[in-house]
């Protein structure tokens, strides 16, 4: 069974309280890896910031 299979199977036995749990985790995981993503460019522009006004010359 794939790891896609054993979810749904899984989700479909949760009550409705606890499938909406499961769908606020999933966009908080989403949301969090949106933000990392976010602080990881953050990151490499203010390494880079001098080579990048160069670039822009």
């Amino acid at each position: 069974m794939s790891l896609a299979e054993k979810l749904i199977k899984d989700f479909e036995q949760l009550s409705e309280d606890k499938k909406k749990e499961v769908i606020d985790f999933v966009e908080f995981l989403k949301i969090k890896g949106k933000k990392e993503k976010i602080g990881l460019m953050d990151f490499v522009i203010d390494e880079n910031e001098e080579a990048l006004k160069e670039l822009a010359k």
